[in-house]
């Protein structure tokens, strides 16, 4: 390592100290202090320069090695990753919303492509116009574009394309297109696409669920009708043809509206907004999750877990690691995302 960098640990920082190991790494390549190719110090010698625990700056160098920022070289040590600039994929990710679930995507993404590429997002706000515009100004300057085509139509309701998107996606080289998260059979070619069968996930998930279900009088799928950020009407589909498949009691509400009167039902929430009024009414009325009311939400995130909230959700690590795979692989494969039941305490 360069003789004028140092690994600078900050005692105070709540910052934990194997992130600031792998900051401080960071930063040094970005700054020029560390060279691509030049090799850093050994654990051992890390440890003892910084005053950390072994464990501290093994747990540093995995990360850094996953990201494929580091490699190791049996007999001699740990590198800066070689890579020649030249042979980094430069990559244009456009999503339809800046929402949890899609970032984890993207973010699981980048860190699977590691040093070997470079990934530019855009978002589209499920607007025809910012997607086909976004396109217009790229086309050709990237070596793959990555799109989730989500679209509002004028009453604010879903679609997956219309004939100007699917004209504006035709000029991308099929070679150097990829889909997530919705489909489009009815693009031309062959290309990659990774994406949710809405209808059949929400459909499967449940019926895993159907025991625990069954338990409760009615179940109330809550989907937003109108919505800037609109979701697809495949759930709706999904949803109805599993509680008459079933034979349950069911509704659709638009929201979960102020002072609702609340009996022994389950309620599947797509929105945040929704999940957290329903959990406000829950607690006001004294009742308990889990047995008086039944919770099911649509997309996993790290609080609903803390919270203990059933969750039926895409799994967004695989999609984005699956994703990040096919573009340094070269592959044109169509892959129906894994989506998954995960229970607890809400239902």
């Amino acid at each position: 390592m360069a003789e004028t960098f140092e690994i600078y640990i900050n005692e105070h920082s709540r910052v934990p100290k194997y992130k600031q190991i792998v900051d401080s790494i960071l930063n040094g390549i970005d700054g020029g202090e560390i060279q691509i190719g030049e090799k850093i110090p050994s654990i051992n010698e890390l440890s003892e320069s910084c005053f950390l625990s072994r464990d501290t700056v093994e747990k540093a160098y995995k990360e850094l090695r996953k990201r494929q920022i580091i490699e190791s070289v049996k007999g001699k040590g740990y590198y800066i990753s070689r890579v020649n600039k030249n042979d980094i994929i430069n990559i244009f990710f456009l999503i339809n919303k800046p929402s949890t679930y899609k970032m984890m995507i993207y973010n699981y993404f980048v860190n699977a492509i590691g040093t070997k590429g470079n990934v530019e997002m855009y978002i589209y706000h499920c607007d025809e116009t910012l997607f086909i515009n976004s396109l217009k100004k790229n086309i050709g300057g990237f070596d793959y574009y990555v799109i989730m085509p989500h679209f509002r139509d004028e009453q604010s309701k879903h679609t997956s394309s219309t004939q100007e998107v699917i004209d504006m996606i035709e000029k991308i080289p099929k070679n150097k297109l990829l889909v997530l998260d919705n489909t489009k059979p009815n693009i031309s070619g062959e290309y990659g696409s990774i994406f949710q069968d809405f209808e059949h996930d929400i459909y499967d998930a449940l019926k895993e669920g159907l025991d625990k279900i069954k338990k409760y009088e009615k179940i109330i799928l809550v989907y937003p009708n109108k919505s800037i950020h609109p979701y697809p009407f495949r759930i709706v589909r999904g949803f109805e043809k599993f509680c008459k498949d079933f034979k349950l009691d069911y509704e659709i509400l638009d929201e979960i509206y102020p002072d609702m009167e609340l009996q022994k039902d389950i309620f599947i929430t797509i929105r945040e907004r929704d999940l957290v009024n329903l959990v406000k009414q829950v607690r006001q009325n004294n009742l308990k999750l889990g047995e008086d009311i039944g919770i099911i939400s649509y997309n996993e995130t790290p609080l609903k877990e803390l919270l203990g909230i059933t969750v039926i959700t895409t799994d967004f690590k695989a999609m984005g690691e699956s994703a990040a795979y096919m573009i340094l692989k070269n592959k044109k494969e169509s892959v129906n995302n894994v989506f998954k039941f995960i229970q607890r305490d809400s239902l």
